[in-house]
C-alpha cells in the first residue's frame, strides 16, 4: 500500500544542517527542528506548537522559534487547502496536489508574502514533471533541500507554475487576479511592522482571492510573525 501525505508528515525532527535546519547551523546551540504531523481536521485544531521548528542567529542572537502543533488539510466544496508553519512545506503539497490531479501543470500562483522567496535552491529538483514522480522523491527534496526562502523557483522550473503573481504591497492588492491560480499566503503579510498596510484591505481581497483560488496553501512562518497572531487572522480570513 502506497504511503499517504499524512504518513509522511507524521511528526519528525531533522538534525543534520539541511533544509531550514542549515540556518546559523554551526554557530547555534539547538541543532535540530522538528516538523509537525499534518492531521486533516478544522480551525478549531489550528494551535501553537511547544517544540522549535526554525532556528537562526541575528544579531548574534539566537533565535528559536516555535511553530504549529499541527498541520492542517482541510477540504472545502473539493477545494484543498493546507495550513502550516515554514514556508518550503507549500512544494511538497503543490505537487502532491499535482499527482492528485488538484493542479494543473502551468499554473498560476498568486503568491501574498512579505519576501519573494525566489532563491534558487542548491539542487534543482528532477525536472519536468512526469508520471513516474512519487511523494518520497517530493518529501525529500522538500524537507532536506529547501528552505522558507527558496522553494518557489523549483516549482517554476517543473513547469507546474507558469508564473508567479507577487502581492507583496497595498498596491499590490489592486492587480487584477486571474479566473484559476493557486493562492500561497505567508502570514508574516500580517506582521506589526507591515500595519502601516491597512490590515481589513488586506483581509478583504485574501477573502475574495480564497473563494476563487483553486488551491491555497497558507505558512504561519514562524520566524517572522507570532503564531497566535497568525492564527487570529488565519481565522478571520475564514469567518
Amino acid at each position: 500500500m502506497s504511503k499517504s501525505i499524512y504518513d509522511f508528515y507524521n511528526g519528525f525532527y531533522i538534525n543534520q544542517p539541511v533544509g531550514n535546519n542549515a540556518f546559523s547551523y554551526a554557530k547555534r546551540k539547538k541543532k535540530q527542528i522538528y516538523v509537525p504531523p499534518l492531521i486533516q481536521g478544522n480551525l478549531s485544531d489550528l494551535t501553537p506548537g511547544d517544540k522549535i521548528v526554525f532556528s537562526e542567529i541575528e544579531d548574534d542572537i539566537e533565535h528559536n522559534k516555535f511553530g504549529l502543533k499541527n498541520f492542517i488539510h482541510r477540504i472545502i466544496n473539493d477545494k484543498n487547502i493546507f495550513i502550516f508553519d515554514n514556508h518550503n512545506h507549500a512544494f511538497f503539497f503543490w505537487l502532491w496536489g499535482w499527482m492528485e490531479k488538484k493542479v494543473e501543470t502551468d499554473s498560476i500562483l498568486v503568491h501574498v508574502d512579505q519576501h519573494t522567496d525566489m532563491r534558487n535552491p542548491s539542487k534543482p529538483f528532477r525536472g519536468k514533471l512526469k508520471e513516474n514522480l512519487t511523494l518520497d522523491m517530493i518529501f525529500q527534496y522538500t524537507n532536506y533541500v529547501l528552505n522558507v526562502g527558496n522553494f518557489i523557483q523549483p516549482a517554476l522550473d517543473t513547469g507546474l507554475i507558469s508564473s508567479v503573481e507577487m502581492i507583496n504591497s497595498i498596491t499590490a492588492f489592486d492587480n487584477p487576479i486571474p479566473e484559476k491560480f493557486i493562492l500561497d499566503i505567508d502570514m508574516d503579510i500580517f506582521a506589526p511592522e507591515l500595519d502601516f498596510m491597512d490590515n481589513s484591505i488586506k483581509l478583504m481581497k485574501l477573502q475574495s482571492y480564497i473563494k476563487i483560488a483553486s488551491f491555497i496553501t497558507i505558512a504561519t512562518s514562524p520566524f517572522f510573525i507570532d503564531q497566535s497572531l497568525a492564527i487570529n487572522y488565519i481565522n478571520q480570513l475564514f469567518e
